[in-house]
């Protein structure tokens, strides 16, 4: 952990993970939340002095603290600290480029950024960014960015001044309006390397579709996106692709459920399925649902959509020009890879279990549920017949990696969650490693056991007739609970009863 010198207050600090992770690694994990921050005043006659300087200097409590730490001497003023910055943008996420180039002007170092539709008026978005740089140009970052017309505002959060509650999580599936918090990675916008930085016709696609999923709100129809020519040639591609090889290296349960798609008319070669008749077509099968995403979302967010059976996917499609990869999930990795498997009521048991083990959990957790999920959902392989089959969303939508996880370049551990939730992964290349389950099965008792041994203390279970979660905290609850399984096993055991009986 970056531990500071023993000042009043501490500038907000990220810890290091342990495994040595590379920082665009524990980006994938982090769950900042602009609303789990509160002010805490634990030096009360400090921050009063605080509040008299901040007036008469026309400068924040923060920015007082920070300006006496860095006044401490000359090598305080140029230490690295790693500093959160809340900057609200007015006129959209065009302006997030503006404060990138204020962190470079400055020489600092992006750590993290999140964005999220702002509740504000008179403000689009929220852009959470930490940044790693001297304490001296954290001061002039801070008011340079203060001077730009087009943010609302900008906050610095301290460590010291501040109480982190106890993760907040959805009760309810109408709560996940609030679980939008967004990665700001791989956007064609930002990321020089990605195949549609240069085209502007598609960028302008992106923001649209973007816009639509940030309006959704429960309970709303899911919107309907008219797609273009391209991206419909683009869907075909792949679709043939995965067509081809999923006979041979494609789990039975992911082929049963493709094949009945393809009968009920939803995957067909020359057009992309629309969520809606995608939706319809899972509650059917297993009871999961899906709602619209405006991009990668944070591991805290995604994985607590699965407690209600909810599956948030993209409705953008990949550049014409990398049909076969993407560097961020899309509506092809999403359909073609994750809603197959969702159709089958083992797997999609095995997915709720890891978005219920994910609500209220730590930060490291977290961390651990997302690299099961990533190791096992995204990029997971099966014995079946004694041969390896491939079973996860990312194999299965990337031919290029599918090929690459059955051969035997990488290596190939037996699923274990104690040991694949500590193992370092990377996002973009082939995997070194795989984890092969033995079956569906077996993977959902071992992480059964697993979970079971989270410092969580309380257990939830979902509701289906409310779409709630239930916190079962308290005798009388799990009373209530107890007498609902007996009418249950009551049936079950009736109904086992009666098919036992002679015909006569």
């Amino acid at each position: 952990m970056h531990i500071l010198p023993q000042t009043i207050v501490q500038i907000y600090v990220e810890e290091v993970d342990e495994n040595g992770y590379p920082s665009r690694r524990r980006s994938l994990v982090d769950d900042a939340r602009f609303e789990t921050i509160v002010v805490k005043q634990t030096k009360q006659t400090v921050l009063d002095e605080a509040r008299v300087k901040a007036n008469d200097a026309g400068l924040t409590e923060e920015e007082v603290v920070l300006q006496n730490a860095a006044s401490e001497s000359p090598e305080a003023e140029k230490e690295v600290v790693r500093a959160a910055v809340v900057v609200r943008l007015r006129d959209g996420m065009g302006s997030l480029g503006r404060i990138l180039k204020a962190v470079e002007t400055f020489h600092g170092t992006v750590a993290h950024l999140e964005s999220r539709q702002s509740r504000s008026e008179g403000v689009m978005f929220d852009v959470l960014i930490k940044v790693d740089m001297a304490r001296v140009n954290l001061l002039q970052l801070i008011r340079s960015l203060r001077q730009t017309s087009s943010f609302g505002s900008v906050s610095l959060l301290a460590e010291n001044n501040v109480s982190v509650k106890a993760p907040w999580f959805p009760k309810h599936a109408s709560e996940l309006d609030n679980c939008n918090h967004l990665m700001t990675k791989y956007e064609p916008d930002l990321d020089m390397n990605h195949p549609g930085f240069a085209d502007q016709v598609y960028r302008a696609r992106r923001k649209e579709i973007a816009e639509i999923a940030f309006s959704y709100k429960y309970g709303d129809p899911i919107p309907h996106i008219e797609y273009t020519e391209t991206e419909n040639k683009t869907w075909s591609a792949v679709f043939t692709r995965v067509k081809e090889l999923m006979q041979k290296h494609a789990c039975s349960e992911y082929i049963a459920v493709f094949r009945k798609l393809e009968d009920e008319k939803i995957f067909v070669q020359e057009r992309i399925p629309q969520l809606q008749e995608m939706s319809d077509f899972l509650r059917k099968s297993t009871g999961f649902t899906l709602r619209p995403a405006a991009g990668l979302l944070t591991a805290r967010d995604f994985l607590a959509s699965l407690s209600f059976r909810i599956f948030q996917s993209t409705q953008y499609v990949r550049h014409i020009n990398s049909p076969y990869h993407t560097p961020e999930p899309d509506c092809i990795h999403e359909l073609l890879g994750h809603m197959p498997l969702l159709a089958d009521p083992s797997f999609a048991q095995f997915s709720q279990e890891i978005g219920l083990a994910s609500l209220g959990a730590s930060d490291e957790e977290i961390e651990k549920l997302s690299t099961v999920y990533w190791f096992t959902v995204e990029f997971g392989l099966c014995k079946e017949n004694n041969e390896v089959k491939a079973y996860g969303a990312g194999l299965l939508s990337a031919y290029g990696e599918l090929l690459h996880a059955i051969s035997d370049k990488p290596e190939h551990r037996p699923f274990d969650p104690a040991s694949t939730a500590v193992q370092p992964y990377q996002d973009q290349e082939y995997q070194p490693i795989y984890y092969v389950a033995e079956s569906f099965e077996d993977a959902k008792e071992k992480f059964r056991r697993w979970v079971s041994t989270m410092s969580r203390p309380f257990e939830v279970r979902f509701n289906p007739h409310t779409e709630r979660v239930e916190v079962l905290d308290s005798v009388e609850k799990l009373d209530t609970l107890i007498s609902q399984m007996n009418t249950e096993i009551l049936h079950l055991t009736n109904a086992i009863a009666k098919l036992r009986q002679p015909f006569c």
